[in-house]
């Protein structure tokens, strides 16, 4: 008989219990953080029609979606016709979750606040080449709020993401901590217009700027000649950005003499102004860098841009901005709109990485009652239960073994507490509790033992 590959999927992954109980400790951090901001959550379905994700992301973000068939005749009718992928596929598997909120607000617009404030912590799907830390199904964690143009919207999602971060042990901005670097779309817009980028070849100017980080200024300079864009724009244009101080409050000031001419690039500028000083008293504001080579490749972002750095560190960790004219795209009407998304898995890669988990974790079990014998077993099952009715989580050794092979059992599962409830302590009315991390252990009325235990682990 053929082995089965058992395996997961090229760029999908299993996850162990302590993996579990470490991802669902930083989605309980996010959470809490992103309520106690005013956000609710919200849901949407995992496939969404093919026609609500296309044209959405641009050119290379539409290549990343996986397609799902059609089914039955429609399949066949489609295939006996020489089609291409997306006459074959019906469907897709959501790539963000802001395309899916911005179908959601065109939907139920009469049932939604003036101020729709959500969050949505899901997997999306990528049709990417997978690497360290970067998946096709991965976790996005988003917060949005719809409804408003106010750069309080940019602080609020700002400040939201940092204090996630600060609550889950990124500190400062150096190589321990973060950098939340900070652009504007109009502020990139001006740049290529006062360079010479042509109007109509902007789109492509953004494809090959957003690759800065990954490919250098001479990459990006050939990125740029390939796509049409000449020797003297290019040339111009990288050499301005170039000159960028690291600075924040000096970058305004060189975006702000540079894009002196430019109506977008200065309307850019006052926004992002705006944005810092709102952001300075809260969370983010020790972490905020402004950045002109910040491009995003999503083609809706119309405003504000940021992206979380971890120094030292490549790729992003999360990012997002302004998107006004996206759910246009789906209610016929004008609404603003302005996001933030945590990437989950570098977080959790990193937070690993420089050891940030707390050593006790909750859901894991805390006490391991053992088994001694059948005569005991009815006791010690009872002993259990009532330990659970007191909030405690409490696993039951099954089988009747040597309490060696029982306490080695709880050091895997990094159980601390170990009950020996035999015949000796049933006729004392006791339990023997014994702590396995020191090796010590002491007797306790059966009445008294929940809240023995209580204190003990609290």
């Amino acid at each position: 008989m053929a082995r089965f590959q058992t395996k997961p999927i090229s760029g999908a992954r299993d996850f162990l219990p302590l993996d579990v109980l470490r991802r669902q400790y930083v989605i309980d951090v996010i959470e809490r953080v992103y309520q106690s901001y005013g956000f609710e959550p919200l849901d949407t379905p995992v496939m969404e029609r093919l026609d609500t994700l296309l044209g959405k992301y641009g050119e290379e973000g539409d290549q990343l979606i996986f397609r799902v068939a059609k089914r039955g005749a429609k399949l066949q009718r489609a295939l006996a016709d020489a089609p291409t992928q997306d006459e074959i596929a019906d469907a897709g598997l959501r790539y963000d979750l802001t395309v899916p909120l911005a179908r959601i607000v065109a939907e139920y617009s009469n049932q939604l606040p003036r101020y729709f404030k959500r969050y949505h912590i899901a997997p999306v799907y990528r049709a990417d080449r997978p690497a360290k830390g970067r998946f096709r199904e991965f976790y996005q964690c988003d917060l949005d709020v719809v409804g408003s143009s106010s750069q309080l919207v940019e602080a609020e999602v700002l400040n939201a993401g940092a204090q996630v971060l600060r609550e889950l042990g990124f500190r400062g901005r150096d190589a321990s901590g973060f950098l939340l670097r900070l652009n504007h779309r109009g502020v990139l817009r001006g740049l290529m217009e006062i360079t010479g980028v042509p109007a109509g070849l902007e789109s492509d100017a953004l494809v090959a700027v957003d690759k800065l980080d990954k490919i250098g200024l001479e990459g990006v300079e050939k990125e740029l000649r390939s796509r049409g864009i000449d020797q003297t724009a290019s040339t111009a244009l990288l050499d301005l950005m170039a000159t960028a101080p690291e600075d924040t409050d000096a970058a305004l000031c060189w975006l702000e003499e540079n894009l002196v001419n430019s109506d977008n690039g200065a309307q850019a500028v006052t926004e992002l102004k705006n944005v810092v000083t709102l952001t300075q008293t809260g969370p983010a504001g020790d972490h905020i860098r402004i950045d002109p080579y910040l491009a995003r490749g999503l083609s809706y972002y119309t405003g504000p841009i940021y992206e979380i750095e971890f120094p030292t560190l490549s790729g992003s960790g999360g990012a997002g901005g302004r998107y006004d004219d996206l759910i246009g795209m789906f209610s016929n009407r004008s609404i603003p709109a302005c996001g933030f998304s945590l990437g989950l898995e570098r977080i959790l890669l990193i937070m690993e990485e420089r050891g940030l988990f707390p050593q006790k974790l909750a859901g894991q079990p805390q006490v391991l009652v053992t088994n001694f014998d059948r005569e005991t077993l009815t006791a010690n099952v009872e002993l259990a239960h009532a330990l659970r009715g007191a909030g405690l989580r409490v696993d039951h050794y099954p089988d009747p073994d040597n309490l060696g092979r029982q306490f080695r059992y709880a050091e895997e599962r990094n159980i601390p507490v170990a009950l020996l409830l035999g015949g000796n302590e049933l006729a004392a009315g006791t339990v023997t509790v014994k702590d396995l991390t020191s090796g010590e252990q002491e007797s306790v009325a059966q009445a008294n033992v929940a809240d023995n235990l209580s204190a003990r682990l609290n």
